[in-house]
This record gives structure tokens, C-alpha cells and sequence, in this order.
């Protein structure tokens, strides 16, 4: 009797979860090892006095017709609660206003002369938005996927002749060319809105790329019920009822490799416990950072990984207050969700901008009667936090007191009387999101997409072990992550579909 391979998923985020549930689903053993009691990893809703707090990401897309999340919900037979919400988000400038709506209303009333820039905008994002719905495979990392991506290819030989110009561009080169390159106004609109949804600025967001990555407005943002972390516990549930497993509160110590192949994960109950398991795998997939994947290697780590970590810098960290609020003391024009912008000039991290969001007042698993659950978050770089900490403990718990109370200040110059309904105000910086989330030094969001032709793939360096998560392209959001996690299914699909015909009738 042949048995089942064995699939081992470390970490429950969305794009480890997504893989775990269609590889449950195609009849393979699947079991997800996550460290913390609750699934969704940077896209997590925890539970604190009463509210219900987003661990990372408060925005979710990829619900619009044939999106990722629309797709993988007709995959698994999955319908998760989400409410749309529009306008997106309204983001305050020094001296004007914009909400988000799915029209562009006040962006083209605001910017009248961006028209002609939206209008190039919106046929990109179809055309890439299009390509993934048939699942694009970039980059390819076998013969299998190179062939896939050239058949694509040349059933969209129009489509793909149309992105061509803009492949090698970025998005301030194309701003260049419409005419808006002087517009500083409207260019550090372009730049607040790709920070946070491509982790760089125009000068070097591909211009494809970020013509993506500023449409989710237009796509549509939705509300779950319960928070986003709504998602990863539909994903895991759904999981387990496909026959899966999912240990909470047990974490991955180590990958073990036999003559160049996965064949275990080394795994403890609980972070302090001092005994371990091993846990046999056919297959590993780690929903994990390369910096992450390289320490659960040690010394299997290969070559090609090495190389990697210690070539990239450090991306950016987010600073974070998880607040308590009043809701009859909010000033009534709190909405949802708003971006906010100090200045016109410098950087846009540390404090400049930042992401406010508001549970919907519909909502009542978020908070307690008459009170809300909001998160406040800001990009920062991680490595002076945590030379702070290693140098003067008392110093890193000042910055972070004042980041607290900068932040507040800022809110409080776009929302009068705000700071007046907070009850509740837990501050994080890189040091505790990694504590929290495993992230590597509590980086976020995964790399800038600068260049499509660095852009990472699922590989490793080891034949049965694949990553997943917003390192692999197309990089961060819940529909992204999501995108990767059905492309990792297919690929896991594949290898162990061709482990079983080579196995020569493989026995228990």
C-alpha cells in the first residue's frame, strides 16, 4: 500500500495556510507548524482586554472578481465575510484631502492633470491583474513553469507587447514622460501610496509593478468581520475539515537535510521547552523570510541562500500603536482608514507617514460596547532599534515612549480631539513585532520591487523545500501572498507527484 506524502508548512500566515489547504485538498498529509496560538502570522487579528488588534496588515484586497482571494474562496469552497469599503482610505496631504474611491473621483479632481497617467495606470493594472488570474509563474524556476510562462506569453502576445515599454521603467520615468515629474504635490502622493503598498518610492518601483500596486483602491478594500485575521482562521479551518493539521504553539527549530534533500522538521512545544520532535516531511514549504529559512538551515543552508542573505539589506520595520478608543469621544469624520503625510519633503519614514485604521463601528467582536479598536503604524529601519536595546535599555524604552506620543500628535493635527478617546495605547517597534511574528528583526512588507528581473521565486537551493510568504514575488498584501501560496501548491503538486512515480512502488 502506497502512502501519502508527507507535506510539513512552517508558519500559518495566508501564504503558508493558502498552500497547506489545496495541497490538503489534492489528498497529500499536510501539517502547519506555527509558533503562535492563533493563525495569520503578519496578517493576524490577537486578542488584548476585550479588543481584537491586527497583528500587521489592516487592509485587505484581492476580493474583486477573479482576484486571488475570490479564486482561492472558489478553490476551497470558502466564502469569507468581508464588506466592502469605499472609499479605500482618504490620505491627508499638508494641504488637501483625498479619498480613495473606486472611481478616482478625487484624484482626478485634485490632479486634473494625472488623467492621461490613471488612465495608463488602469490598463496596466488590468493587463498584470488579468495574467495572474491565469497563474502567472515569474519567475519561472523550471522547465515546466518556463514553458507555462511562454505559453502565456503568446496567448497575451498584445497584452505582453503593451507592458513591454514599461517593464524596464520605473514609475518616476513614467511619471517623466506624462508631464508630472514637477509636480511635487501629486509626486508625494505617488510616493506615500507606493511606500506602502511596494515598500519603495517612484524613483524605483517598476513602473508595472507599481501600476499594480497603486489599483487596490480601484479593485476594492474589504472589512472582515473579526478582523483580517478572519481569513487565516477560514483558511485554517477549511484546512482541517480537508483532513490537515495544525499545531499551535509549537515552533520550527530546524530543517533537516539529508544528501541535499528535506526530510524533517525539528520542532518544540512551546518556545521555552526543552525537548524537541521531528516531524518527517516529503516535502517542506517554509512561509518564512530568507533570513529566517537561512537559520532553520544551519550549516545545510546552500550556498546560493548564504549568498542571498548576505547580500540584501535590511528592509524596512513598521512602528505600531495598538490603541483603545472611546467611540463617543472620535471625532466624527473617523472613519476607517486614512493616510497621513506631515510635509512635503524628506523622507516619508520615522514618522512622516502614516497608516491609521479605525474597526468599523458595525463590527462588535473588535472591541468592547461603545468602544473601538484602532492600529497606527509608521515605517521605520529596524537595525537602530535594536542597537538601542543592546546599548541602553532605558534609551530604546524613551524612543519608543516618544515615537508613541509623536504619532498621537500627528493624528491629533488632521483629527482634533482625538488623543482624548484613547483608553488603551500599546506601543511596538521592530524588536516586539519579531518577538511576536518571527520576523527577522521585525522587518515588514517584503523587498522593493524595483526591478521585475530580481524579482524572487519560490526556490531554495533545496529540491523539496520551497518558500512562501511576501519575499516571493508578487511580494506583500493578502493578495499577493495569497497568489504565492496557489503557484507554491502547484509546484509542491508536482515535485511530489514526481517523487511517487519514481518511488517504484513505495510502501509503509
Amino acid at each position: 500500500m502506497k502512502r501519502e506524502k508527507q507535506v510539513v508548512v512552517i508558519g500559518a500566515g495566508i501564504g503558508g495556510l493558502t498552500a497547506a489547504a489545496l495541497l490538503a485538498k489534492a489528498g497529500f498529509q499536510v501539517t502547519v507548524v506555527e509558533a503562535n496560538p492563533y493563525p495569520g502570522g503578519s496578517a493576524a487579528t490577537f486578542f488584548h482586554k476585550g479588543y481584537r488588534f491586527e497583528a500587521g496588515a489592516t487592509v485587505a484586497g484581492g476580493f474583486h472578481e477573479s482576484g486571488p482571494l475570490r479564486q482561492l474562496g472558489d478553490l476551497l469552497g470558502m466564502s469569507v465575510a468581508a464588506r466592502p469599503q469605499d472609499p479605500a482610505w482618504t490620505v491627508h496631504l499638508p494641504d488637501r484631502e483625498i479619498s480613495l474611491w473606486r472611481d478616482g473621483r478625487d484624484v482626478a479632481g485634485l490632479f486634473p492633470n494625472s488623467q492621461q497617467f490613471w488612465n495608463e495606470q488602469q490598463k496596466i493594472a488590468d493587463l498584470t491583474w488579468s495574467l495572474a488570474a491565469r497563474g502567472l509563474p515569474f519567475p519561472p524556476v523550471d522547465w515546466v513553469e518556463a514553458l507555462q510562462l511562454t505559453r502565456l506569453g503568446l496567448a497575451n502576445l498584445l497584452s505582453g507587447l503593451r507592458l513591454a515599454p514599461f517593464g524596464a521603467r520605473t514609475v518616476a520615468d513614467w511619471l517623466r514622460r506624462q508631464g508630472l515629474g514637477g509636480d511635487a504635490r501629486f509626486r508625494r502622493f505617488i510616493d506615500s501610496q507606493l511606500l506602502i503598498s511596494a515598500q519603495a518610492t517612484a524613483s524605483t518601483v517598476n513602473a508595472v509593478y507599481g501600476a499594480t500596486a497603486l489599483d487596490l483602491p480601484r479593485q476594492g478594500v474589504h472589512h472582515l468581520r473579526g478582523g483580517i485575521g478572519a481569513l487565516s482562521r477560514q483558511l485554517a479551518e477549511t484546512l482541517q475539515a480537508l483532513g490537515g493539521k495544525i499545531l499551535y504553539r509549537h515552533q520550527a527549530l530546524g530543517i533537516h537535510i539529508n544528501e541535499g534533500r528535506a526530510e524533517g522538521v525539528a520542532i518544540r512545544q512551546g518556545k521555552r521547552a526543552a525537548q524537541h520532535f521531528v516531524l518527517p516531511a516529503d516535502l517542506v514549504i517554509a512561509n518564512a523570510t530568507p533570513w529566517s529559512l537561512e537559520r532553520l538551515l544551519g550549516e545545510s543552508s546552500p550556498p546560493r541562500l548564504q549568498r542571498e542573505v548576505q547580500r540584501r539589506h535590511d528592509t524596512q520595520g513598521a512602528f505600531v500603536l495598538h490603541l483603545g478608543l472611546r467611540a463617543d469621544k472620535l471625532p466624527p469624520q473617523a472613519h476607517a482608514h486614512h493616510h497621513i503625510i506631515s510635509d512635503y519633503a524628506g523622507s516619508l519614514d520615522e514618522g512622516h507617514s502614516l497608516f491609521l485604521s479605525i474597526s468599523p463601528d458595525w463590527d462588535e467582536t473588535r472591541a468592547p460596547a461603545g468602544f473601538r479598536a484602532a492600529t497606527v503604524s509608521t515605517h521605520t529601519r529596524v537595525q537602530p532599534w535594536w542597537s538601542l536595546l543592546e546599548k541602553d535599555s532605558q534609551a530604546y524604552a524613551e524612543r519608543k515612549h516618544a515615537y508613541a506620543a509623536s504619532l498621537l500628535d500627528h493624528i491629533e493635527t488632521v483629527f482634533p480631539g482625538f488623543k482624548a478617546a484613547v483608553t488603551l495605547c500599546l506601543p511596538g517597534s521592530p524588536v516586539t513585532y519579531q518577538f511576536y511574528t518571527g520576523r527577522h528583526k521585525g522587518m515588514v512588507g517584503g523587498f522593493p520591487q524595483s526591478s521585475l528581473l530580481s524579482a524572487r521565486g519560490p526556490q531554495t537551493g533545496v529540491d523539496n523545500l520551497l518558500l512562501v510568504g511576501d519575499s516571493v514575488f508578487p511580494g506583500q498584501s493578502t493578495a499577493a501572498v495569497a497568489l504565492g501560496g496557489m503557484r507554491v501548491a502547484k509546484l509542491a503538486r508536482r515535485k511530489l507527484r514526481l517523487d511517487r512515480q519514481t518511488a517504484n512502488g513505495e510502501t509503509n
